[in-house]
C-alpha cells in the first residue's frame, strides 16, 4: 500500500508541474458535470497482456456533483483525493469518505459512484484505469431502481 501510496504522490507531482496554460487548452465542461482530464494513456509491457493499457486523469468535481451509477468493464479503477474530498459508493460495500491524500480502490465490473458532498469545495483527484481489454468501452451506465 505504502508503495501505491508513493506513486501516486509522484503522480501528483507531475500533475501540479504542468502548465497552468494546459487548462485553457481543454474545453470547459458544463456547469455541475464532471470534468476528467486525461494525463496518461500507455500500454502496459512484460505483464502477459493481463493487464493491457492504464489510464490516468485527473478528475475535478464541483461542490454537489456526481458522477452517475457506472461500472467499467475489465478496469480496476484507483481514486486518490488530490484536493477536498469525494464520497465513494461500491454496491455491496459501505459508502467511504476519502479526503486528500486517500486512496479508494475499486474492482472491475463493479458498479460505483462518486460524489462531491462538500459545500463550496473543489474535489480534484487523480484517477487510474487499469483495462484489461482497451478495445472494451471505458465506461458504462447502470441503471439502478428508484
Amino acid at each position: 500500500m505504502m508503495l501505491l501510496r508513493r506513486y501516486f504522490i509522484r503522480l501528483a507531482g507531475a500533475a501540479i508541474v504542468l502548465p497552468a496554460a494546459s487548462r485553457a487548452i481543454f474545453a470547459q465542461s458544463p456547469q455541475g458535470a464532471p470534468r476528467l482530464t486525461q494525463i496518461l494513456r500507455v500500454d502496459l509491457r512484460g505483464q502477459d497482456q493481463r493487464v493491457q493499457e492504464t489510464l490516468v486523469n485527473v478528475l475535478e468535481m464541483a461542490s454537489g456533483v456526481g458522477a452517475p451509477w457506472h461500472m467499467h468493464p475489465g478496469a480496476q479503477e484507483i481514486i486518490y483525493v488530490l484536493d477536498g474530498s469525494l464520497t465513494v459508493e461500491v454496491e455491496g460495500r459501505e459508502t467511504k469518505a476519502i479526503k486528500a491524500g486517500e486512496i479508494a480502490i475499486i474492482p472491475a465490473e463493479i458498479p460505483h459512484l462518486v460524489r462531491n458532498e462538500s459545500t463550496g469545495v473543489m474535489a480534484r483527484a487523480l484517477v487510474s484505469h487499469s483495462r484489461a481489454d482497451k478495445e472494451a468501452p471505458f465506461q458504462v451506465i447502470v441503471r439502478r431502481p428508484a
